[in-house]
């Protein structure tokens, strides 16, 4: 059960350090806002606590030592500056780096954690600063209303399996003194007898009667990691302003009562025993029985919003292993090609009953796989967040002014598809930043804003997502990168090349055109790995760039990587499937069509030269060739090229399956999907079948 709460402690304490770096950058755009403070205090705090509980003593100590320096922000006794923001975000990498050593088992870097202690330690005002800062706010404004002692009653009742989750009450009521003078009184009636009680459950419950300066939120952190697994009052009681004039306090059965201890009803009861509680009461001139039923009224009133406010919070999500939503994604895999098995034989049987069933199945699988699709969906602007720490350090590291921009972070892709993007689009903002975007000095020569811009926006575009990374820096030299691909013997010196042909150069294995070689980029390694991320992902990448103006680098994603709509078509017997997202239309090629071009594969398609590959020949594949084959017409990196089969059957849902590792090198082939009837049909990966035919064709040449 423990080594559960581990694994949940770190995926909760994962969140929570992206939450803390967001809120952090917020801060620095907007370092007055109150509740960006509390942010960062509330998730450095559920750190600490859930950490102590679980054995993290490490984490619990170090991020002890950021809180309080953190807390005199919050307090008002520290102002947000650059250099707190600067070692708070180091702080986070720190714990960051310490929940994945508890993982590893690496040594910790003690050093790196006491250095930024012992800066955050520094930026702390000393006590004559305090005094000065002190006696400036006495002067200047009368003592806050948050700064006056109020007393606060606390019924603090945790649920009887709370030690399950790790947790410590009287941890948690010792760290509630250190806010101000407390009574504490435990209820021990529900304590059974000595052979009944099970050492797993907590039967106690504390009532605590506290004087603090402190406000609700600072009581409320001391329990924001076990809020879901107590009761938890809070009730002001005295916000000083009536001590001096007021010196009676409420009647016992207004406490009792205001409690919940015992309600007027009871109390009626009890009193009707003698003589009735309100009548005691109104006979007294205390209260009236309107002012008892209205307390009544209040009581129900807030305890059913509350029920009915924790019902619904309970409802609302729920937290599930990913491993989970994998095998229910496989499974609805098989259920699709089963579901296709069916309608094929429901088909051939020509039951008109067999085949109703067969439609209402297929209705019903196809709504189940968006539903299981869609529970792996997660918006993208999570992974926006983290560039954006990313571009404040870049710039501050190579000296320049960066704003970044995003758009469209609500739009959802698969999780998978999501961290399979984090390197790739990690490289492309590298390069913008350090290849792209001018120094202030030049960009102010150029009649540019001394402030550079970087954008990144998603959009969905079909069954695919168009994620876009943009800035106005000084855009891509065509005439230095044709250079350097003479240079490499990568083109011939004549060779004729249209724009997007000359940007696709940089993708090419070890290509550069950086003058000098730094620690963010410049040694040509990176473009020729994004190209192959995200053909891995069966996406592609498109470039626009205008020199002098900037560049844009388009993505085009797939939504999902485990069942995407593709083109079914045959080759002999064979069965294959192209991705339909990559398809813009089929034509046919005839004997004389083949005649017409020579012997070369060239098709003549409405005035446009179409190159073609014929997949019968590609896989030599001998059975009789038609006499009307298919040019299946394809995009690829803005380049129209057709491949050549049999026929095309039609659109196709398409389950995929990897292949096994003999497999693993053939070039062309992505995965493999099972059809209706249990023919193996294998996916094409149309640009690793260009790739490699290109290559055969300039081996041939040499």
């Amino acid at each position: 059960m423990i080594e559960q709460h581990i694994v949940t402690y770190r995926e909760e304490a994962n969140e929570l350090l992206t939450e803390l770096e967001t809120s952090l950058l917020e801060l620095e755009e907007n370092p007055t806002d109150e509740e960006l403070i509390s942010r960062v205090f509330r998730a450095m705090h559920t750190i600490k606590g859930s950490g102590a509980m679980f054995g993290f003593d490490e984490i619990a100590g170090f991020t002890h030592e950021v809180e309080t320096v953190f807390d005199l922000v919050r307090n008002g006794k520290m102002t947000v500056s650059k250099l707190l923001l600067d070692l708070t975000l180091r702080a986070r990498d720190h714990i960051k780096c310490l929940l994945d050593v508890s993982v590893s088992g690496e040594e910790i870097d003690h050093a790196a954690g006491e250095s930024i202690i012992a800066g955050l330690k520094q930026l702390v005002p000393t006590s004559s600063d305090e005094n000065v800062q002190q006696a400036v706010q006495n002067i200047s404004t009368p003592a806050t209303e948050s700064e006056a002692l109020k007393t606060w009653r606390i019924r603090f009742k945790p649920f009887p399996e709370i030690f399950m989750s790790g947790a410590n009450p009287l941890g948690l009521i010792n760290e509630l003194k250190e806010l101000g003078a407390c009574h504490v009184v435990a209820h021990t009636a529900n304590i059974p007898p000595l052979d009944e009680i099970n050492p797993e459950l907590c039967y106690l419950y504390w009532d605590i009667v506290m004087t603090t300066t402190r406000d609700i939120d600072a009581i409320k952190d001391v329990f924001i990691f076990i809020e879901d697994d107590c009761e938890l009052k809070i009730d002001l009681i005295d916000d000083g302003a009536a001590a001096d004039t007021d010196q009676d306090y409420k009647k016992l059965g207004d406490i009792l009562v205001e409690r919940g201890d015992l309600s007027p009803i009871e109390m009626q009861k009890i009193l009707g025993l003698q003589k009735r509680f309100g009548e005691l009461a109104v006979a007294a001139g205390a209260l009236t029985p309107d002012k008892v039923q209205s307390a009544l009224v209040e009581q129900q009133h807030v305890k059913n919003l509350r029920q009915e406010r924790a019902s619904q919070e309970s409802a609302s999500s729920i937290r599930v292993p990913a491993e989970k939503l994998d095998l229910l994604v496989n499974l609805v895999g098989e259920l699709v090609t089963v579901q296709a098995h069916l309608s094929q034989t429901a088909a051939l049987q020509g039951n008109a009953d067999f085949a109703s069933i067969a439609e209402e199945v297929e209705r019903l699988t196809n709504d189940l796989r968006d539903t299981a699709l869609n529970i792996r969906m997660l918006p993208i602007g999570t992974t926006f967040s983290k560039f954006k720490r990313l571009v404040r350090d870049l710039s501050q590291e190579l000296g320049k002014e960066i704003e970044m921009e995003t758009e469209g972070a609500e739009t959802e892709l698969d999780k998978t598809v999501i961290e399979r993007l984090n390197d790739p689009m990690v490289h492309l903002i590298r390069n913008s930043i350090d290849h792209g975007i001018e120094t202030p000095e030049v960009r102010m020569a150029a009649g540019k804003p001394v402030q550079g811009t970087v954008h990144l926006g998603a959009v969905h575009s079909g069954d695919s997502v168009l994620i876009t990374i943009r800035d106005d820096g000084a855009g891509l030299n065509k005439d230095a990168i044709r250079a350097k691909a003479v240079e490499r013997g990568l083109i011939p010196a004549n060779a004729e090349l249209t724009e997007k042909e000359i940007y696709n150069l940089i993708f090419a294995p070890g290509f550069s055109t950086a003058a000098k070689v730094t620690n963010v980029s410049g040694r040509g390694v990176g473009m020729d790995v994004v190209k192959k991320a995200i053909e891995a992902l069966r996406g592609s990448i498109d470039i626009n760039s205008a020199q002098g103006t900037g560049s844009t680098i388009t993505l085009k994603i797939p939504l999902t990587l485990a069942i995407i709509e593709s083109l079914l078509v045959r080759i002999g017997q064979s069965y294959f499937v192209m991705p339909l997202s990559s398809v813009e239309e089929c034509v046919e090629l005839t004997r004389d069509n083949i005649k017409e071009s020579h012997g070369r594969n060239l098709a003549n398609v409405r005035g446009d030269i179409v190159p073609y590959i014929p997949l019968r020949d590609r896989f030599c594949i001998t059975d009789n060739r038609p006499d009307i084959e298919q040019i299946v017409i394809t995009n690829i990196h803005g380049t129209k090229v057709g491949f050549v089969v049999d026929s095309v059957i039609g659109e196709h849902q398409t389950v995929i399956k990897s292949l096994g590792r003999l497999y693993r090198d053939v070039k062309g082939i992505s995965g493999a999907t099972i059809l209706g009837d249990g023919t193996v049909a294998l996916i094409l990966d149309m640009g690793l079948l260009l790739q490699s035919v290109e290559a055969l064709e300039q081996e041939g040449r040499a």
